[in-house]
This record gives structure tokens, C-alpha cells and sequence, in this order.
């Protein structure tokens, strides 16, 4: 056994490092940059008001909906996916171009327009078309069963884009496209800028394949195409 000005010497040692231990991760930690977590983006309020107002007179040619539907390949036999569909004026659009051969699917988070879509498909005869009651981060279609996808002024109002472009991916087709039409802004102005879906969609698996400004024609307004990478 040590003798015990030999004991009381070993624990001022011990002592000694121990306070020069706490003094090094103290200074370490005061330092050390906090690890903060990027903010999501700003997104909209989904539109939950008066579904009429997207049938507004003109609006097919101020969008030049048949020469998006050409570029995304929308043609006879196709099946589609109108994700946004609100009060389903692209959905009932697209149904007559595809035919009785193919199927849109019409996705919507608002049960209010899903019913309003089911009577107006029933009112026009369209029986090719399907509704979709969906969650906000996933459109609940059914696996590997769509050729092409619009979201028409709908991008602005999801607030985890990222996470639904990444669900979206499992129910595409081969060479299938994704178009989305929305115009500038800062993400809660009714608008988010090209640059960040362009961001969003690399950071899910897509790629740009094309880009127009011809929608309204306004400077505003953006058409953007995508295809998942290879």
C-alpha cells in the first residue's frame, strides 16, 4: 500500500487533469459552429375557396394547354396524373385527349374537390377518369401506371416536395414526364422560383429536360419538364 503523502499527491495529480479535461471541451464547445438544420422553403396555403374560378373564360388559351399536353406526350392510350386537380380543368382536358384508352387520374388533398371532380366527370360522360383522395407528401397512385404528370400552379402549395416527388417516382412508367407550370415568387406568394424546383426535383431523382416561358406569356409564369434520371 502507498504511503499516504504519495496517495495525497497521486489524487492532486488526477485532480489536476480532470479540471484541464473539462477546461478543453468547454472551450471546444463555445467555439465549435451549432449544427442548425436548414429552414424548409415558404409554401402557400392550399386553395380551399370557390372551385369555379379556375374555369375561367379564356384560360385554355391563355395556358396553351394543348401545346403542353403535345410536349408532355399526351396522347391517345396514355394514362394521366392531374396532381392539384382542383376543380379538374385540366383533368376533364386531359381525359378527352387520351380517350376511352387511357385513364387520368385526378389527385387532390381537398375532399371538396375530389367530389366536385366526380360529379363533373359523371355530368361530361368521362368515364376514364379516377379520383384520388391523397396525402400531402404522397399522390397514392398506383404503382408503375403513368405516363405523363401536370401540376398546374400546385408546386407553390407543398410544403415537402422533395419527399412527394420521391412517392411520385414508383408510379411512373418508363420514360414517363412530369410538367410542372407555376410562376415566380418566394414560395407564400402563390409562387416559387424555377431555380428551386429545379433544386428540388435533382435532390429526388429528376432531371430537367425542358423549360418554356409560352404559358400567359407574362414574364411570370414557367413550364418545366422533367424525366427521372438513368
Amino acid at each position: 500500500m502507498l504511503p499516504r503523502m504519495f496517495r495525497r499527491s497521486a489524487l492532486r495529480i488526477l485532480g489536476a487533469l480532470a479540471l484541464a479535461i473539462t477546461l478543453c471541451v468547454s472551450s471546444f464547445a463555445q467555439t465549435a459552429p451549432a449544427a442548425t438544420p436548414a429552414p424548409d422553403r415558404k409554401t402557400s396555403r392550399p386553395y380551399t375557396g370557390d372551385l369555379t374560378i379556375f374555369d375561367s373564360p379564356g384560360r385554355e388559351d391563355r395556358l396553351q394547354i394543348n401545346r403542353v399536353m403535345d410536349m408532355l406526350a399526351i396522347t391517345p392510350g396514355k394514362n394521366v396524373a392531374d396532381i392539384g386537380a382542383g376543380s379538374g380543368w385540366f383533368t376533364v382536358r386531359a381525359a378527352k385527349r387520351v380517350t376511352d384508352t387511357g385513364t387520368v387520374y385526378a389527385v387532390d388533398i381537398n375532399s371538396e374537390a375530389i367530389q366536385y371532380i366526380d360529379n363533373r366527370a359523371q355530368k361530361e360522360n368521362l368515364k376514364n377518369i379516377r379520383t384520388v383522395l391523397s396525402q400531402p407528401d404522397d399522390p397514392a397512385l398506383p404503382p408503375a401506371s403513368v405516363d405523363a404528370v401536370l401540376m398546374l400552379k400546385t408546386y407553390h402549395e407543398i410544403a415537402h416536395p422533395v419527399t412527394l416527388l420521391k412517392n411520385l417516382q414508383k408510379s411512373l412508367r418508363p420514360v414517363a414526364k412530369i410538367g410542372i407550370i407555376d410562376r415566380k415568387g418566394n414560395g407564400e406568394n402563390h409562387g416559387v422560383n424555377k431555380d428551386v424546383v429545379v433544386r428540388e426535383a435533382d435532390q429526388a431523382g429528376f432531371k430537367l429536360v425542358s423549360q418554356s416561358d409560352f404559358v400567359k406569356a407574362d414574364d411570370m409564369d414557367y413550364f418545366l419538364i422533367f424525366a427521372a434520371k438513368e
